[in-house]
């Protein structure tokens, strides 16, 4: 299963080559963006990569015929991509370190946690879908969560107070707590969700 994990970084040696320069771009020229945001687009950069390399060389073809069950390349695909992960965010956090820019560790947490979320819905789409109705079915998305995303927040905060005053209530740590626990539990769910699909799925 090692190799599996390995192979995304020894086929993507030209893109990785581009994620250093692109965080250096943001911290130096982008000043006003929110570090959890350079730390969550370094996390999902190898992991993305590959599954659109995989994609496009039809590599999930090649690895169903090698000595690997179905069940051992999908766990390589949800470990490895929380192995790149944290070593991406490390790396941003050395560069903006040298740079002089900005975080805390909270910062890193709150990106390791948005990764895990939304990892936790796009993994199981990419063994569902096809890529180009992926990122139809996300630009959809975006624009659905735009429209009714305000709304149901005003609805929530005039109908459910008990509700908003109780999340108020409770400490920063708890919160994080809360969300770390609740992004972990999703990715776990997702990994069960996305090895039902890879098994029942024709190549």
């Amino acid at each position: 299963m090692f190799n599996l994990i390995k192979k995304d970084v020894f086929i993507q040696k030209t893109q990785i080559g581009f994620l250093v320069p692109l965080i250096m771009i943001f911290a130096i020229f982008i000043k006003d963006i929110h570090p959890s945001f350079i730390f969550l687009m370094a996390a999902v950069f190898i992991p993305l990569n590959a599954y659109i390399f995989d994609h496009q060389s039809k590599t999930n073809i090649l690895l169903n015929s090698l000595p690997y069950t179905r069940k051992e390349i999908v766990a390589a695909r949800y470990i490895g991509a929380i192995v790149y992960m944290i070593l991406s965010i490390i790396l941003a956090g050395v560069i903006l370190y040298v740079l002089q820019f900005d975080y805390t560790m909270r910062d890193m947490a709150i990106a390791a946690g948005l990764f895990c979320l939304i990892a936790a819905f796009a993994f199981p789409l990419f063994y569902f879908l096809k890529a180009e109705y992926i990122f139809i079915a996300a630009f959809i998305g975006f624009i659905a969560s735009t429209i009714m995303l305000p709304p149901v927040f005003r609805f929530l905060a005039e109908h459910l107070t008990t509700i908003t005053d109780f999340i108020t209530s409770l400490s920063t740590s708890t919160l994080y707590l809360s969300g770390a626990a609740i992004a972990i539990s999703l990715y776990l769910i997702s990994w069960v969700v996305s090895q039902f699909i890879y098994q029942r799925k024709v190549f």
